[in-house]
């Protein structure tokens, strides 16, 4: 149980990594879109992310998939760009069909997330006798640390829109290019 904390808290350093800011921007663009009223909405769209992650650490781990991780760093500022500009030029969202949609692309692009830290985690997980317990850990550090960055999100989007009177589009709009920007110059860097 004391294995636990450690990965627990390795999962939430992970995400919230300043250093490692790609996770933190795509976690941004994926909810950018979304306000308080939506939290359920957005708590199943991170947590479809997390699933993604989940999978391939896990399939990593096992030793059940490697790719190469040159790709994997350049595709994951591709996920982001991608997301930040389907918030740019994408119209007042519809209820259930386009949020099954947005909740595939979260889950497949968490695929992606979570190939960029299997070596690490695997070179960890490797001295272990069991590594699903320490597993489930890591993912539930990871998911609070995506819904403590979603929370921040939610409320600075209501004191935006609510307090200073931004418009929701326009709100979307400066995040997600703010967003769309740093992605497209990782990208480019690492390509």
């Amino acid at each position: 149980m004391q294995d636990f904390g450690v990965y627990f808290e390795l999962g939430l350093q992970h995400i919230l990594d300043l250093s490692g800011y790609d996770h933190i921007l795509f976690v941004i663009a994926l909810c950018c879109t979304y306000f308080m009223k939506d939290w359920r909405k957005v708590v199943v769209l991170v947590t479809a992310f997390t699933v993604g992650h989940s999978l391939t650490l896990a399939l990593s781990v096992f030793n059940l998939i490697r790719v190469n991780t040159e790709l994997i760093e350049f595709l994951i500022p591709v996920t982001i760009v991608i997301t930040a500009f389907s918030n740019v030029v994408k119209k007042r969202r519809r209820a259930s069909s386009t949020d099954w949609l947005t909740y595939s692309y979260a889950l497949f692009f968490g695929l992606i997330h979570g190939l960029g830290f299997s070596n690490y985690l695997r070179s960890l997980l490797g001295k272990e006798s069991s590594i699903t317990w320490p597993l489930f850990a890591f993912n539930v550090g990871l998911e609070i640390g995506q819904l403590a960055i979603v929370f921040v999100v939610l409320v600075v989007s209501f004191i935006a829109t609510s307090i200073f009177s931004v418009s929701r589009r326009d709100w979307t709009f400066f995040l997600s290019a703010a967003i769309f920007g740093i992605a497209l110059v990782m990208a480019l860097e690492r390509m």
